[in-house]
């Protein structure tokens, strides 16, 4: 794949290839960028590692065992001796055999040693439901690592997001736990590489004045049509992307609340427990304003389509939700 010059126009790239393209120039920047996990040589499952092998060798795009244990402990041994990995864990199901890992090593080493040590890597874990794949292989875990003190949370919606945060994320220098949604590899949006975005600032995708809607990954396709709709009914909704799960941008997120006096969080996990409850108390806390959330049932999500559906939260169910705090 040939690079584009980053001085040129916004060019239309895939989420998978705006993540190739944000790999390639960090790698190319710094030799002690490395990628390990299974099938990264063949390019990975999505096609996120596309041609990476081939450009830089199998010294640094290494080709595992399936171990997401030692695969993982691998990654925090390297970090720790100077390294920065690019951890694959091919989706957030399996980063689940790592935990301890993740847990007890990656996230906590800079604080048991007083600063000595850094872990400096990035553990990318597809979440979320992908299509007929049930319950092993659609979780949306984002809320367990959020509550994870030590590591850094990021859930990108769009290419140029998957471009510019996975490398801020690269460029960290603590452990980031990055999420990428498996049912966006697919889609496609402008990238400009030469557009650098800070981890911890959210993105504004539609202002108004009538309610605060504060979404992440995927689900904000599914509230940006909601708030179509709800447009065409005179009912203007502000959509914020939070991007970064941790830190996430309360400075934003409270503004918006403090105008608009509603909000309403909108998340594919499951609703107890929820990162969505973390952003609502906040959010009552500070400005006072009416909160409510609207994720998932507490239910393993289904192989069969219709079972499948019901862990889904379309905009249908968004559009109905704004209008009953707006009633």
């Amino acid at each position: 794949m040939v690079l584009n010059n980053p001085t040129q126009a916004p060019a239309t790239l895939g989420y998978a290839q705006a993540a190739v393209q944000a790999v390639r120039l960090e790698m190319a920047a710094d030799d002690a960028v490395v990628v390990l996990g299974e099938d990264v040589g063949r390019g990975g499952i999505f096609g996120q590692y596309a041609g990476l092998q081939q450009e830089f060798g199998p010294q640094r795009v290494i080709d595992t065992p399936i171990s997401e244990a030692a695969i993982m402990g691998a990654g925090v041994g390297m970090a720790l001796a100077g390294l920065r990995p690019i951890v694959e864990m091919r989706v957030v199901d399996f980063a689940l055999c790592g935990m301890d890992e993740i847990v007890n090593q990656a996230a906590k080493n800079r604080f048991m040693f007083g600063g000595q040590g850094r872990v400096p890597l990035v553990a990318r874990m597809p979440g979320g439901i992908w299509d007929a794949s049930a319950a092993q292989h659609s979780q949306s875990l984002e809320a367990w690592f959020a509550h994870l003190p030590g590591v850094v949370v990021v859930c990108p919606s769009t290419p140029q997001d998957n471009f510019s945060m996975l490398r801020a994320a690269l460029q960290c220098g603590d452990p980031v736990i990055y999420i990428e949604h498996k049912t966006l590899w697919g889609s496609a949006g402008p990238v400009d590489l030469a557009l650098d975005l800070p981890l911890g600032k959210a993105a504004v995708r539609r202002s108004g004045n009538a309610l605060t809607m504060v979404s992440w990954s995927r689900q904000v396709l599914e509230c940006a049509q909601a708030c179509e709709q709800l447009a065409t009914d005179g009912i203007d909704v502000e959509l914020i992307d939070l991007r970064t799960i941790w830190p996430w941008d309360r400075e934003t997120v409270l503004a918006s609340c403090a105008r608009t006096g509603h909000l309403l969080v909108v998340h594919e996990a499951v609703q107890a427990g929820g990162f969505g409850a973390e952003v609502a108390a906040t959010a009552a806390e500070a400005t006072g304003c009416r909160v409510k959330r609207l994720g998932a049932p507490r239910i393993p999500v289904g192989y069969a389509p219709v079972l499948e559906a019901q862990s889904r939260i379309g905009a249908p169910a968004i559009v109905t939700a704004v209008q009953a705090m707006l009633a």
